[in-house]
């Protein structure tokens, strides 16, 4: 049995509740001290001028907070918010329908804005420098340029991986907030906070066992919070206490180190099926049946961060720490999952 806390896909219940756990202002939100002192200087210098706020880039791994701070900003302001996904932007009239359709001063949110293409990335660098869309009418000798003025908007774009945006994009970015991992303190107060909003009694220590093994990241923290629930209620009485989040983390293979089936399954492929690898991130995915973008961007970072692996020019390599973790030793042979 495995599940996947780190799943991008969302069921529409637990988007809504994803929702519902997200705090609204700037004071609410938990961690990232740095960028949000930052954020909340440039939101009250804006709001005091009467201008729209520089554009926004955010940048950190998926779960941190960058949807949450995009939809903050819109509250702060007293704005309208349009949302859209990078990959979902395929021609240019949809651009083009989005930047008209907004009000002075609105959020504009692109996730992933590293995937939209560069024919529409072109639009965007007049509408973020000049407010303006320009918008070529006819073809060959006939054609002409169309001018239209643009309400001024914020442009908040989220992005993990900043190396795949071009420069000139990049530029036009008035702000860059790099997001990174929580402590487990932090953790700690945003699985009570959900805990409270969920109407779910639970042990200071049940919390701490929960943000513990969280990786880091609040939405995987709010996910283990749900299914530690479900577990309190369907076998015990409901509330959450100690043994039971050790038995729901175990039940759903959650380690000590937050590591679920598929990290453990990446590194142990390394270390048994490449003796340590170097491996080349292709030859890895399709070892493991996952695409490579899903590993490069989702798993990895947390890998990294902990120290389980490496990246090298000649591809992945499992360290010390990584085998210690598996129990392996390097000269191990058997297959450890």
């Amino acid at each position: 049995m495995s599940t996947q806390f780190l799943a991008p896909a969302l069921q529409p219940e637990e988007d809504e509740l994803d929702r519902s756990l997200r705090p609204r202002r700037l004071a609410d939100f938990v961690g990232q001290e740095r960028v949000k002192e930052q954020l909340g200087v440039a939101l009250d210098a804006a709001k005091a001028r009467g201008e729209p706020l520089d554009h926004v880039l955010l940048v950190g791994p998926p779960g941190l907070g960058k949807t949450t701070l995009a939809t903050i900003v819109r509250e702060e302001l007293g704005v309208g918010l349009r949302t859209v996904a990078g990959p979902a932007l395929e021609r240019k009239g949809d651009m083009a329908a989005i930047l008209t359709s907004l009000d002075r001063h609105d959020v504009l949110f692109i996730d992933e804005i590293h995937r939209i293409n560069r024919s529409i990335e072109e639009i965007l660098y007049p509408a973020l420098e000049d407010f303006r869309l320009d918008i070529i009418v006819g073809q060959g000798p006939a054609a002409r340029t169309l001018t239209l003025d643009l309400p001024p908007f914020t442009l908040v774009g989220a992005t993990t991986r900043t190396g795949l945006l071009t420069t000139p994009l990049r530029d036009r970015f008035g702000m860059t907030f790099r997001l990174g991992y929580y402590e487990p303190a932090e953790l700690t107060t945003i699985v009570r906070r959900s805990a409270g909003i969920f109407a779910v009694e639970i042990e200071d220590e049940a919390a701490e066992e929960i943000a513990r093994r969280s990786r880091g990241t609040p939405r995987i923290a709010n996910r283990i919070l749900r299914r530690v629930r479900d577990v309190a209620e369907v076998r015990h009485q409901g509330a959450v206490t100690t043994a039971i989040a050790r038995e729901a983390l175990d039940l759903f293979e959650v380690d000590g180190e937050g590591l679920e089936r598929t990290d453990r399954e990446l590194l142990g492929a390394i270390a048994h099926k490449f003796s340590g690898g170097p491996v080349g991130l292709s030859t890895l995915a399709v070892a493991l049946g996952e695409e490579p973008d899903t590993i490069e961007d989702v798993y990895e970072p947390y890998l990294l961060q902990l120290g389980f692996l490496q990246r090298t020019p000649r591809g992945r390599i499992i360290t010390a720490l990584g085998r210690a973790h598996l129990g392996a030793t390097p000269a191990a042979d058997t297959k450890l999952f």
